[in-house]
């Protein structure tokens, strides 16, 4: 590997010095090969580990003490690839355990796990996620009905194989970073598809007949 200094190392990043020189002291970036005193050698796979941090703390707005708790699964040559973006997908989907879910939504959400046979952690937050959506909506006099419910699951199972196939055989890191990207960036996208199908069907539907 072409070694770099830190100037270098900047600027590729897009990240400043002082920043980068933060990580260093905490842990989160391996040390450079010292070639003096105060000066230090970077190569790609610091570049690689700072496009990680990046993509952990400025795209998904992770705290600190989760972005450890992901390098740390990186770093992890036990764990596997499932386990290791596992890591990063159960903080993107954490939520506030002050105010959980209902026992009916969180039952709905066992019962759709079982119906799809998902293989499913039965800690996964992904599970409390989406009984406090169906809470939600509930409230407002707008429940999704199970056969709803199961339409969504049906569409999603080709994509999530898609972009999981995207993935096999990936490193770690490069692995997590797309992952980590992909569900911030990548699920507004599939959002505004939605819309823009609704409002396909909308105009076929609702609008005005010619």
């Amino acid at each position: 590997m072409i070694p770099m200094w830190m100037s270098e190392l900047s600027q590729r990043s897009g990240l400043p010095v002082a920043t980068i020189k933060f990580y260093l002291r905490e842990g989160m970036l391996p040390p450079g090969t010292a070639t003096g005193a105060t000066r230090a050698h970077y190569d790609e796979t610091h570049l690689r580990r700072l496009r990680l941090i990046r993509a952990l703390v400025v795209v998904a707005a992770l705290r600190l003490e989760d972005v450890r708790t992901i390098l740390a699964a990186v770093d992890d040559e036990s764990l596997t690839l499932h386990e290791v973006v596992g890591a990063a997908h159960t903080r993107l989907s954490a939520t506030d355990a002050s105010s959980p879910a209902s026992s009916e939504a969180r039952a709905r959400v066992d019962a759709l796990v079982r119906r799809k046979r998902w293989r499913l952690a039965t800690d996964s937050p992904h599970r409390e996620a989406l009984a406090k959506g169906l809470d939600a909506l509930s409230s407002l006099d707008q429940p999704v009905s199970d056969d709803l419910l199961d339409e969504y699951a049906a569409a999603m199972g080709p994509i999530a194989r898609r972009e999981v196939g995207s993935v096999v055989g990936e490193a770690p890191a490069t692995a997590t970073e797309r992952a980590v990207v992909g569900t911030v960036l990548l699920e507004p996208v599939l959002l505004t598809i939605r819309r823009m199908a609704h409002e396909h069907v909308s105009a076929g539907r609702l609008g005005r007949k010619s």
